[in-house]
């Protein structure tokens, strides 16, 4: 029996039995099964492709990735949202490589890889998923294309890309194992547990063999979510699902996909419809922000801000400019959201904001 045929048998089982308090931990133990078989099946495809995988050259200040079935408008969204010039076509398959664009936008470069169509099954390998996938798994944000007349693939795209470790618009669950070599499994929570019981968390833990350990949960996570915190190797990325040729139907047609997909942008690559908003929300989601710089002496440059990401302080400013300044970094004065007051004098773990005025002032 192949990996493919242990995990439907389990799943099988998982179906067949009824969720409640007293089958718990028999359906937590199955998913833990699951959950390592797939990841047993990933890295052994993994080292099956060796050298026949895609080769990715990263450039710009993020990167977004295209993911979708054949044939639903990808390349030719590369190329309206990009320099890039992708091969396009009407027949399946036309991106036989990954084709990279880079988006100007906000002063920021940000790369977009157009990757081949992914198909069923593409998390266990076939259409080269893996490698396809994998890329995805690198990146900044997924952006899921849906061909208007199927947006039913949708949920097979989802199952494919959290297959291969990827989960999609979530944040990692705020849990914390600490194994121990004796004295058994101690659990501690700061909120109350809606899916979770010592019982159900002792039995996946089993099946991971952590018999002796300290959790300490401060979310309320459902079994799959405490899976992925003692796994510790997914990766949580901002999603995008983008609807593409709404230009083929009416608005009736596309309220009645919302009923079942509430939260998509509608789009025609072909058409060039809601493309400029669709840019303004890749800059936002990939977390980006301008830093406009007024050195001593200087007026503020306002026609090339430094592109950073989100949250960044000064001294990941003056890093990134060069090292000598965060060397020899004395204070700095900020103009604009971050401050109380124009020109305030601030440190080096101040938290900047979009469009902030930064001068840097360095020791003598």
């Amino acid at each position: 029996m192949d990996v493919d045929d242990k995990i439907r048998k389990i799943e099988e089982e998982i179906h067949k039995t009824p969720y409640n308090k007293a089958t718990s931990h028999h359906i937590g133990k199955l998913k833990a099964k699951i959950s390592k078989l797939k990841e047993d099946a990933i890295a052994r495809g993994s080292s099956n492709t060796k050298g026949k995988g895609f080769h990715v050259k990263k450039s710009g200040d993020s990167t977004a990735v295209l993911v979708g079935f054949p044939s639903v408008g990808k390349s030719t969204l590369l190329n309206e949202l990009t320099n890039a010039d992708s091969k396009v076509g009407s027949y399946q398959f036309t991106t036989l490589d990954i084709i990279p664009g880079i988006m100007e936008y906000n002063g920021a470069q940000i790369q977009i890889f157009d990757v081949p169509g992914i198909i069923t099954g593409a998390s266990g390998g076939k259409g080269r998923g893996k490698e396809i996938l994998s890329v995805a798994r690198t990146a900044d944000l997924i952006l899921i294309v849906l061909d208007v007349f199927n947006p039913n693939h949708l949920n097979v795209i989802i199952k494919e890309i959290r297959d291969i470790g990827i989960r999609p618009n979530e944040t990692p669950p705020d849990v914390s194992i600490r194994r121990k070599r004796i004295g058994g499994i101690h659990t501690s929570s700061t909120v109350p547990l809606t899916y979770l019981d010592d019982g159900t968390i002792r039995s996946i833990l089993n099946e991971y063999g952590i018999h002796n350990g300290d959790v300490l949960i401060r979310d309320d996570v459902n079994i799959d979510k405490f899976i992925d915190a003692i796994e510790g190797n997914r990766t949580y990325i901002p999603t995008i699902v983008l609807l593409n040729k709404v230009d083929l139907v009416d608005d009736n047609y596309i309220n009645e996909i919302k009923k079942n997909i509430p939260d998509f942008i509608p789009i025609s690559a072909d058409k060039k419809y809601n493309i400029d908003y669709l840019k303004e929300e890749i800059f936002s989601r990939v977390d980006l922000m301008r830093i406009y710089l007024k050195p001593q002496g200087r007026k503020v440059d306002l026609e090339d801000p430094l592109i950073i990401r989100k949250n960044a302080t000064i001294i990941d400013v003056a890093n990134k400019l060069h090292r000598e300044f965060a060397k020899n970094f004395r204070h700095a004065n900020v103009w604009g959201t971050s401050v109380k007051f124009p020109g305030q004098k601030v440190g080096p773990n101040h938290i900047l904001e979009d469009e902030d005025i930064l001068r840097i002032i360095l020791k003598k």
